[in-house]
């Protein structure tokens, strides 16, 4: 196959075969620059003689994640559920605040700088508040994952649903079309390119509220394994908890961006 350039001329396109080797070197530099990273902590640690409860090396956290795994999965499993329930109550109140906001003006100037002074307020110090409020149960720390949700698909969701062209609404009048047919048919359409690129972010934000709820009152979780491992010098189990942690975002980020290539179609 072959297309035609800027000048008219014939180029041909890449073959199946220089599309995989495009792919796999993709995935492999990523991956190339990760290992490296690795072998110089490592090289640096044992060359340094650095304590191991200063800076472990990737060997000795590495063991830790094997050794430890019971343990780091008795605590992943709390943190996983918080996350997952802090993503769907924040980003759904989001989403429906934002359908309020688009359809009634006056709503959207009354309660929107309301938002946004909330959403100025460090999570740090509002998490206290919030355990205060709810107690040091599961309802504070989705409450807090769910908050640090909210505003970034709140102002992506309200950009998406007005992003509508006035020539689109205004054919959409010409033909009769309700508003309920305006909405589902156009409206919420063009909003899910921005809707998922909030939700990206709200995927790896989510366990982050998590686990500063965790560090404010809990008893389990990657947030309290944090905190019991800094105050116990337990290096190689911080570091293990961490990458654990970065884990469970990236997974969750993989997962909405298998959603959108399936939803997003276009």
């Amino acid at each position: 196959m072959s297309g035609v350039d800027g000048s008219g001329s014939l180029t041909p396109e890449p073959s199946n075969g220089r599309r995989r080797l495009r792919r796999l070197l993709g995935h492999a530099i990523p991956a190339g620059a990760a290992i490296g990273i690795f072998l110089i902590w490592e090289v640096g640690v044992r060359t340094f003689e650095v304590p191991n409860y200063i800076a472990p090396a990737p060997s000795d956290v590495g063991r830790t994640l094997v050794e430890q795994w019971p343990l780091l999965m008795r605590n992943f499993w709390p943190t996983f559920y918080e996350s997952i329930m802090g993503f769907l109550f924040g980003n759904m109140a989001a989403i429906l605040i934002a359908v309020a906001f688009v359809h009634s003006r006056t709503v959207e100037r009354a309660f929107f700088p309301i938002a946004v002074f909330v959403n100025t307020i460090p999570i740090l110090a509002i998490a206290p508040i919030l355990v205060l409020i709810f107690g040091a149960g599961l309802t504070a720390k989705v409450v807090i994952a769910a908050l640090i949700c909210f505003f970034p698909t709140l102002v992506n969701m309200v950009r998406g649903l007005q992003a509508v062209s006035p020539e689109t609404l205004e054919l959409a009048r010409i033909l009769s079309a309700s508003k309920s047919e305006v909405f589902w048919k156009i409206r919420l359409p063009s909003s899910l390119p921005f809707l998922f690129s909030a939700l990206k972010i709200a995927a790896t934000t989510c366990v982050i509220g998590a686990i500063v709820g965790e560090w404010v009152g809990a008893n389990s979780g990657l947030g309290a394994l944090i905190i019991d491992s800094t105050f116990n010098f337990r290096s190689s189990l911080l570091y293990a908890t961490v990458f654990l942690s970065s884990g469970l975002s990236v997974m969750l980020f993989a997962l909405v961006t298998i959603a959108e290539k399936l939803v997003v179609r276009w």
